[in-house]
């Protein structure tokens, strides 16, 4: 077990290293002056070049690139151009509602997608199976935009039974944290609960097919048992996987769904980033996000060892 997890550890080594190359040279290898952006069109040469030795864009890249990490060794991640705060505190400062709204999107989307996905797979061939099918193709289809807009048409401004926009700190109350995060989790969840309802239909078909179910069936075993005693738990290596990968989607759909909805979060403070041309920030965001994906997938790739001891060999 333990070497496994060394194994592991190490492998993501040069994961980081690639990712922390990569996100340094994206910003620079992107069309324009990142100063002449940044000083804007009325800018003077001589402002620009004051930008340029500012930024240290006047350096050879390699020397930047040096500076860069061993800022980052002391966790410095910069300042951002415009409001000269650091990126650090302006992460600090928007972390907790995106944090919210990834984890109770999390949550509506796996107690939902998962008995869907069980329900699909017990009544394969079904209606049933089809009309789960068809609300996850549905759900993984509509833009998240649309739907956010959508929920707000209906139950915020159409019932009134919820807010239209803003977001709540959970120590100002149960309720109306849950009020506020409701249509954005909702909005969010939608597209990560139909791929996860679709991947546990799927491993779940494989695992129902095995001889130890006909075994346990044929020793009278309940269907219910077999389905979320026995399969689900051998099935759930692909379901433990997706939480992963669909990390990535819960990303992507926070930086809509906090515009939508007008969430202080991360998403909201990489709009106004791109918009504002802050590549300090940008970069921030864009090294934090993937700090998160990878610690994320470690996670995951740590667990398969409980899950199946199998695969510690």
């Amino acid at each position: 077990m333990l070497r496994y997890v060394v194994r592991r550890i190490v492998a993501v080594i040069p994961v980081g290293l690639t990712v922390l190359v990569f996100v340094f040279l994206l910003l620079r290898v992107t069309p324009g002056d990142p100063a002449v952006v940044i000083a804007g069109d009325s800018a003077s040469t001589q402002q620009i070049e004051q930008v340029r030795v500012a930024l240290g864009l006047d350096r050879p890249i390699y020397e930047q690139l040096a500076i860069w990490a061993g800022q980052l060794a002391h966790g410095d991640l910069g300042r951002s151009v415009f409001s000269h705060v650091p990126v650090t505190t302006l992460i600090a400062q928007r972390i907790a509602p995106t944090l919210a709204l990834a984890v109770t999107a999390m949550l509506f989307a796996s107690a939902l997608a998962i008995p869907l996905g069980v329900l699909a797979a017990a009544r394969a061939g079904t209606v049933v199976d089809r009309l789960v099918m068809l609300f996850a193709v549905l759900a993984f289809s509509l833009p998240v935009f649309w739907i956010g807009y959508a929920l707000v048409l209906v139950f915020a401004i159409g019932w009134g039974l919820l807010p239209v926009q803003g977001y709540v700190e959970l120590s100002q109350g149960v309720g109306p944290f849950l009020g506020h995060i409701a249509l954005p989790s909702v909005t969010l969840g939608l597209a990560f609960m139909a791929l996860l309802a679709r991947v546990t239909r799927s491993a779940m078909l494989e695992v129902l097919s095995q001889d130890y179910i006909r075994t346990a069936r044929a020793k009278g075993v309940s269907f219910a048992k077999i389905l979320f005693v026995h399969a689900l738990k051998n099935a759930s290596v692909p379901i433990v996987t997706t939480f992963g990968l669909g990390f990535g989607l819960l990303v992507g759909g926070a930086v809509i769904t906090e515009s939508v909805f007008a969430i202080p979060g991360l998403g909201r403070l990489t709009v106004d980033s791109i918009l504002t041309k802050d590549y300090p920030v940008i970069q921030g965001l864009i090294l934090f996000f993937s700090g998160v994906y990878v610690a994320l997938n470690l996670a995951i790739d740590l667990s398969y060892s409980l899950l199946d001891p199998r695969i510690r060999l």
